[in-house]
């Protein structure tokens, strides 16, 4: 009986990664799954990619362009009944900044049927919101989403403004009446799980999650940043804020993050 082959799909649009980030992504599934896979960047630079990894453009968004910002792009786009003709197939999106610590075939094996899974987030209340730096879908179930945001994107962004993941997890709420997601020590966030708590971060290294499997960046801290003990380089952390803002280097990345 031949094995099923999976699907891993990232987005590398616009300039805010640089291809190393998309590489480093597919070299770690790589290393850290025993299944077969196919690897999918949806992108609209594809150079310097790494030949194994599958190029893809973006689904067409049928808005105005002035509509067509913040991460919608992601968290609508890749709801597209055909996704890179991928339908019928399911899929695992992660994004680019994601860093992976421990074997992911798990990951391919925990969805059942037509399920969404995805992160519980770490800065909302109850079950309402998944963190959308891994989820996983089959695709052909969620295309009414994208529709919904190309009839009505002045109408969802006036509601979630930037917050795209809310929107996603809103629909999928309405379509599957609840979320669900990824068991929490898989998915652990570097902000929360690894930095020390404010007033020891000058003086204590961010430490790896016991049990993690996909450690996650969010906010102005990214994995190369991480590893030099650079906090932002994004926007000036203000001065009266720098005793928190601060961090010391985690080097322990550099054995995973390459």
């Amino acid at each position: 009986m031949t094995q099923e082959k999976f699907n891993v799909v990232c987005i590398k649009w616009g300039d805010k990664y640089p291809v190393e980030y998309a590489n480093r992504l597919y070299q770690m599934v790589k290393r850290f799954t025993t299944v077969p896979f196919d690897f999918y960047c949806f992108t609209d630079d594809s150079k310097g990619l790494d030949p194994e990894i599958i190029a893809k453009l973006m689904p067409v968004m049928h808005v105005a362009p002035e509509d067509n910002k913040y991460a919608y792009r992601k968290e609508a786009g890749l709801c597209d009944d055909n996704l890179g003709g991928l339908n019928g197939q399911r899929v695992l999106f992660f994004d680019l900044d994601i860093v992976i610590l421990d074997n992911i075939d798990c990951f391919f094996t925990y969805p059942q049927g037509d399920d969404f899974v995805i992160i519980n987030d770490w800065n909302s209340w109850g079950n309402k919101v998944g963190q959308a730096s891994c989820y996983s879908w089959r695709v052909g179930t969620l295309g009414s989403i994208k529709k919904y945001f190309e009839d009505h994107p002045k109408e969802v962004v006036a509601k979630h403004y930037t917050a795209s993941q809310e929107y996603l997890s809103e629909k999928v709420i309405e379509k599957y009446r609840k979320l669900k997601f990824w068991p929490s020590s898989w998915c652990r966030s570097f902000r929360y799980h690894s930095m020390p708590v404010n007033f020891l971060r000058p003086f204590m290294t961010p430490k790896k999650p016991n049990g993690c499997k996909i450690l996650v960046f969010h906010g102005d801290t990214d994995p190369h940043l991480a590893l030099k003990g650079t906090f932002s380089e994004r926007r000036k952390v203000p001065w009266h804020k720098r005793w928190y803002k601060t961090l010391k280097p985690a080097t322990w990345l550099k054995d995973y993050w390459k």
